[in-house]
């Protein structure tokens, strides 16, 4: 027979409720607060509902009546300068932040409301119905609240999306020695996805002042949590990652406010991340003011028994027992609430012909629409531009592309303690795996990061550095493919958060990646991701072919407030150039194409490793064909200027990738360029590109899934033919 030793998990797993004492011991004052802000979140919560009911508010309205006693409780318990994030229900939460941000000393329950109060339930409402006003322009409705100013991060209409982007924000705390930690909030379905999860391991491993707030309200949209995971105590999942986790009755503040008093000080002594359960119930449907029992996927029984434990109910009657408020003045909080919350609707709502309506001047102008989806690159003001043939300087020939990737990156990280890069495996192996950050870890050991192999987590954690402004990072992949892991951190949060909390917050973070075609390593690790990545909005790509392009363009992407995306090609790495003998400072601008080789009958159109091999072709052939290295690919920064030109001069275009036709960029760019070009066109645009298969393990069948010299020859004489023009120069 086996021995068997039970094991004990290295972290504490405790429920915490208040007692008698601690009933006994809450301040008048904060109990005070403690219930205006209650009974202010639900009057505003159930003016959203009135106003969804009568479709006035354009997209989801996710209440959380009931659950102001979780949002309330914990947020008191924070400092100001503490920063909270949530999820697609969270205007509690959102609420309660702002409240305590602009009301510190607390709000009396019987002065009234002044029009600080007042301004941000107006404002909130605005964003919510989708007006100009809002907190965010109107872009970001009832899921999407961001107040950076009063510690409010931004909520995400993704479950679990902005979990490890509260976990950048934590390490920038943690970096800055300030003391101060996150809250990030999410219900019982988040618990179960891997950003959340992979997030937990990342913090606990790195000991982030980061509260994983759980609002088990015990149903996704209609899937109750017992059918979802065994462990229905959700705070259990902290003893996987040895994160101290608390379990409190989140109908009641007061129990609330002491788990968060209890995971507070472990975080703020440097005891890393904290769990903390709170038992919830939202008391009507998803989305609206239905009950779910009218769906009848719970009972009716269900819902009263916890609406007896109703949080606005159970804080009056413990002040009203010590005599801290009457029950006549609750009552006037109550209506004083909502007839604060009617006023408002009623400054954003007018009746005509007997229809409610918002008033038509509060919208948004249609020409904001896309405002801010970008920066304007005023950040470059003062720049220094250069290009190797126009550089005045001393030039050093024959220094290998890698290397150069890696000097640059120690250079900035010199001069900019800003700059953090993170990744896997970059801190060891003498540089990663391919030494393109070689010596960065013995001279910066605090900000070369080696990652858990977590690209979801620790990408939105390089987003959370980034929005907090004191962080700018850098983001290795070591292989293009696993962007598809990391993609809703890369797509649906870092590119869409400036344009989708209103155009005025920065993301300045920079992803490098290697296209690694020709290397054997198969269908999974082969991908040219530019044709990925230019569809999505609020990316910059840029893609260096040289080694003095690479120091311009990277120092250009560490420059720039938008996030970049800076693609490098395993077969450039080993390959030479010129670079300046002590210069490493310079810029080249990002929406800026070269002419590489000039000529009059073709052009072609092309990048990263692919501009050698069609140079090679054009003058083993002696043609009279014109080529432009890209260099920047994203649709915004496109220089159009250069290529129209050339086209016009050419009257012929071929586009050149090396990647699978399935995800690549030519299709994008030809169907732009007919468009722009089709006057000037003498024959239809003609593409080079990879097969329909990603690249293969075997060596025969890489190669012919990828562009080939006899693929690019045999287009280029087809181009010529078509025309009938000779071939030679």
């Amino acid at each position: 027979m086996p021995v068997f030793s039970d094991l004990s998990p290295k972290s504490v797993w405790r429920e915490i409720s208040p007692s008698s004492e601690d009933r006994a011991a809450l301040e008048p004052r904060l109990g005070r607060d403690m219930l205006s802000q209650l009974h202010l979140i639900r009057a505003f919560e159930e003016k959203v509902l009135a106003l969804a009911s009568q479709g006035l508010v354009h997209g989801p309205a996710h209440s959380a009546v009931g659950q102001e006693g979780a949002a309330v409780g914990s947020i008191l318990a924070m400092r100001g300068s503490d920063q909270v994030n949530g999820s697609h229900r969270a205007h509690h939460q959102f609420l309660a932040k702002a409240l305590a941000y602009i009301a510190p000393n607390g709000i009396d329950p019987e002065a009234g409301f002044d029009s600080d109060i007042r301004r941000v339930a107006k404002r909130t409402l605005s964003e919510i119905m989708g007006l100009s006003d809002g907190f965010c322009k109107g872009r970001g409705g009832s899921m999407h609240l961001r107040w950076a100013e009063s510690g409010n991060l931004g909520t995400n209409a993704i479950v679990g999306g902005g979990v490890p982007m509260a976990a950048g924000a934590a390490w920038a705390h943690q970096r800055a020695g300030t003391g101060d930690v996150v809250y990030t909030y999410f219900g019982d379905g988040a618990v179960n996805i891997g950003s959340v999860l992979e997030t937990m391991n990342i913090a606990a491993a790195w000991k982030l002042p980061l509260c994983f707030f759980i609002e088990n309200n015990r149903y996704a949209v209609s899937t109750h949590v017992d059918e979802v995971t065994a462990e229905t105590r959700l705070s259990a999942r902290g003893l996987a990652f040895a994160i101290p986790s608390l379990k409190v009755d989140g109908m009641d503040a007061l129990a609330v406010y002491l788990a968060a008093q209890e995971a507070n000080e472990i975080m703020r002594n440097g005891g890393g991340p904290v769990i903390i359960e709170a038992d919830v119930y939202r008391y009507f449907h998803q989305n609206g003011a239905v009950p779910g029992s009218a769906f009848g996927y719970r009972s009716k029984e269900e819902e009263k028994e916890w609406r007896a434990r109703d949080p606005l109910e159970a804080m009056a009657r413990d002040l009203q027992e010590r005599q801290i408020i009457g029950s006549t003045a609750v009552e006037r909080l109550r209506e004083a609430c909502q007839a604060m919350m009617e006023e408002i609707a009623g400054e954003l709502v007018e009746e005509v012909d007997g229809k409610r309506q918002i008033i038509p001047a509060l919208w948004p102008a249609e020409d904001f629409r896309d405002f801010g989806l970008r920066g304007d690159l005023s950040e470059f003001g003062g720049a220094r531009f250069e290009e190797q043939e126009s550089f005045s300087g001393e030039l050093v020939q024959d220094v290998k592309f890698v290397d150069i990737v890696a000097d640059v990156m120690r250079q900035r990280m010199a001069e900019d303690d800003r700059i953090v890069v993170l990744g896997e495996d970059i801190h060891r192996l003498q540089g990663g795996t391919n030494g393109a950050t070689r010596g960065l870890s013995s001279e910066f050991p605090d900000r070369c990061l080696g990652t858990p192999i977590s690209e979801n987590a620790f990408t939105g954690l390089a987003a959370g550095m980034a929005a907090d402004g004191r962080v700018r990072p850098v983001v290795e992949f070591m292989y293009p493919d696993f962007i598809w892991v990391a993609a809703d951190q890369l797509f649906n949060q870092i590119g869409k958060a400036r344009h989708m909390f209103g155009g005025d917050n920065s993301m300045p973070l920079v992803v490098r990646t290697k296209v690694a075609i020709g290397t054997g390593y198969g269908s999974q690790h082969s991908m040219d991701p530019v044709g990925i990545f230019s569809t999505s909005p609020g990316w910059r790509i840029v893609a260096p072919s040289t080694p003095f392009d690479y120091v311009g363009l990277m120092n250009a992407a560490l420059r720039c407030q938008d996030p970049v995306l800076v693609l490098e090609h395993v077969d450039l790495y080993s390959s030479k150039g010129a670079v300046p003998a002590d210069d490493l400072d310079y810029c080249i601008p990002i929406g800026k194409a070269k002419v590489v080789r000039a000529g009059n009958r073709i052009t072609v159109l092309t990048y990263l490793s692919m501009v050698a091999m069609v140079r090679d072709v054009v003058e083993r052939l002696d043609l009279d064909v014109e080529i432009i290295d890209l260099r920047t690919l994203d649709r915004a920064s496109f220089d159009w200027e250069t290529v129209e030109a050339s086209v016009c001069k050419t009257n012929n275009v071929l586009i050149v990738e090396q990647g699978a036709v399935g995800t690549s960029y030519g299709g994008w760019l030809a169907d732009e360029l007919q468009r722009r070009c089709f006057d000037a066109l003498d024959q239809p645009i003609k593409r080079v590109h990879g097969a329909e298969a990603s690249p293969s393990i075997s060596k025969v069948l890489e190669a012919a899934a990828s562009t080939r010299p006899q693929d690019i020859e045999a287009a280029l004489r087809s181009a010529m033919a078509d025309q009938g023009l000779p071939l030679g120069v």
